[in-house]
């Protein structure tokens, strides 16, 4: 597949953005690199109008950019949902750089969209938007200035996207399983880790989180959702007939 057909499924997301140039800024750095597909998830100012006249050359990116009223509603088509994140603690164990990240997706795009979301300028993704996230992305930067503008992390990401599609990898046939489905699949399983015990109301959202990140890991495709809910299913019928 082309390098601008590869990049045609990339989608940068956008949440909750309080600076309208921001947007503006963001949408220079996508025409740069040759992406064009933009979310923004319940932006602070989303009459576009200014940004259409500061993105000069990127008017097509911001006339053309959806608006979602949640993260959840703006992943649910994409295969590998990428989150980029400054906190690092030890719970995140799927933590990559974004030139690794570039090498490893760019043979998926042939046949998978790929979100790559950003938070609030200054906050960054909340916990319950990284919990959405299959991967997460840090950009490496000196401790005694490690904070980095919102179009200036897009830049760098989008760069290494770029470059890594210039030397692409033959592509990969595996067609990853929507976010929409890994939620159902992630509401499934906390069901049935309810019901059989495994899981309270005190433990559930530190031990989902865990799973999640586990999960985000492996890449799941379509059938090995399907056959991981098979199984749930099977769980759930073993512990009735178990009278659990």
């Amino acid at each position: 597949m082309p390098l601008p057909s590869l990049l045609d499924n990339i989608t940068i997301i956008l949440v909750r953005t309080k600076t309208p140039g921001n947007i503006g800024a963001v949408a220079r750095c996508m025409m740069n690199m040759g992406i064009s597909r933009l979310r923004l998830v319940r932006p602070r100012n989303d009459t576009l109008v200014n940004e259409l006249k500061r993105a000069r050359g990127a008017d097509d990116v911001i006339r053309k950019a959806e608006v979602f009223a949640s993260l959840n509603d703006a992943i649910a088509d994409h295969g590998l949902v990428i989150g980029t994140s400054r906190r690092i603690t030890k719970e995140r164990r799927n933590i990559q750089t974004p030139r690794d990240m570039a090498s490893r997706i760019i043979p998926l795009l042939s046949e998978n969209r790929i979100a790559l979301v950003f938070g609030r300028e200054v906050n960054g993704l909340s916990r319950e938007d990284i919990a959405l996230c299959h991967e997460l992305i840090a950009i490496p930067s000196s401790d005694a200035f490690p904070s980095i503008n919102l179009s200036h992390a897009v830049m760098v990401i989008v760069y290494e996207l770029f470059l890594a599609a210039g030397a692409a990898l033959p592509a990969s046939e595996i067609k990853l399983a929507p976010a929409n489905e890994l939620e159902q699949f992630y509401s499934h399983l906390r069901e049935i880790l309810t019901h059989i015990g495994f899981i309270d109301t005190e433990r559930s959202e530190h031990i989902m989180f865990s799973l999640r990140q586990m999960f985000g890991r492996a890449r799941l495709d379509e059938r090995e959702v399907s056959i991981l809910r098979g199984i749930l299913t099977e769980i759930k019928r073993a512990s009735k007939t178990d009278g659990t």
